[in-house]
């Protein structure tokens, strides 16, 4: 598969076969891909923390539901999480992003997010992240000190065989792309 392919057939998949496991290479892989991401000034501003106990598993699903818009329902289902913790950047990230009024550890985590997500899928894998979530309720539950920050919570399964892949409904290159000048 070209990696074009690839990205053409990654898709947020919210529904997962719960009975079946992610095996440990194959999560291996992901944690791998996210640990070779780039980072600003190579700092790797992250703590990944895998979620795989059922019992935790389900209770870290249940934060990231609204209660509200009943958003997020999908998660339970899922054999896997992994929170992304932002962690302090080098001090030379930290100048940089002050000066530039730039959080590049948001950006990283992106970048390392999406690394997980794509090997995922290279191996079959579905994903999803996820933006919304009691941040404080996952704190507590796996022990994260509450001064550090949730960046990103990511879903992992197996979708169903059945399961659609989308349609890509993107904006027209045109409307995205400028050569040399904004205007």
């Amino acid at each position: 598969m070209t990696f074009l392919e690839l990205v053409k057939k990654r898709q947020s998949v919210r529904k997962y076969v719960l009975e079946k496991p992610i095996e440990a290479e194959k999560l291996d892989r992901i944690l791998e891909a996210a640990q070779l991401a780039p980072s600003a000034s190579n700092s790797q501003p992250w703590t990944f923390i895998v979620v795989n106990e059922p019992e935790l598993t389900l209770k870290v699903a249940k934060a990231t539901r609204g209660t509200l818009i009943g958003i997020n329902k999908f998660v339970a289902q899922a054999p896997l999480l992994i929170v992304m913790v932002i962690e302090k950047p080098k001090i030379t990230t930290q100048i940089g992003g002050t000066i530039k009024n730039k959080e590049y550890p948001l950006i990283d985590i992106g970048i390392a997010a999406e690394h997980m997500c794509l090997q995922a899928e290279e191996d079959g894998i579905g994903s999803c992240m996820l933006g919304w979530f009691d941040e404080n309720r996952i704190k507590k539950l796996l022990n994260i000190p509450l001064k550090k920050t949730i960046g990103l919570v990511i879903s992992f399964g197996y979708a169903p065989h059945d399961y659609p892949l989308r349609v890509k409904i993107r904006k027209n290159i045109n409307q995205i792309v400028k050569i040399n000048s904004y205007l």
